[in-house]
């Protein structure tokens, strides 16, 4: 069995048994910023094949997104209770593509690559997000990744350009 296959499986087997590592990383991402900037991803397989590479250029950030539909304003007055619009509301936006905008306004000089989930508890979920410095010499030399410094490109997150934003939209 090769190593990525071996590291693969580990991070399966830990996110289904629930193991006390999963555990230990629940508590220590509660206490941590909405947003924070990794050194290297947890799932090193799954950033590979969504385009990380671990050279200058390539950041990762670590982004809690809250369960739920989220918070929806109850209307003053004009209406019966049923048709109140409150309960049984889910959200336009995917919370993987709510991560994806979180982690572009809090790094603005980099662009999202992509993302994927990390963890969740009863209240919220964890996702990394794979993010490219499009002005570092490295990413421009990667025939991979250089499309990112077009300025086409720019805040795609936003416009509903990455993966999650597509499936958003319905186009996946």
């Amino acid at each position: 069995m090769g190593a990525n296959k071996k590291i693969k499986e580990n991070v399966q087997a830990q996110v289904k048994d629930r193991t006390g590592d999963y555990k230990e990383k629940l508590l220590a991402s509660r206490r941590q910023p909405t947003v924070l900037r990794l050194d290297r991803p947890s799932n090193l397989i799954r950033a590979r094949s969504l385009g990380y590479k671990a050279k200058q250029g390539f950041v990762v950030a670590k982004v809690k997104v809250k369960r739920g539909s989220g918070m929806h304003t109850r209307p003053k007055a004009g209406r019966r209770p049923k048709r109140m619009g409150v309960n049984k509301l889910t959200r336009a936006k995917s919370k993987q593509l709510i991560a994806e905008e979180r982690a572009q306004r809090r790094f603005p000089n980099l662009e999202v690559l992509n993302s994927y989930w990390t963890c969740e508890d009863g209240r919220s979920e964890w996702f990394e997000v794979i993010l490219v410095d499009k002005s570092h010499a490295s990413v421009k030399n990667d025939k991979q990744v250089a499309w990112t410094a077009d300025p086409k490109n720019k805040k795609k997150v936003h416009r509903g350009r990455t993966r999650a934003g597509r499936k958003a939209a319905g186009k996946l």
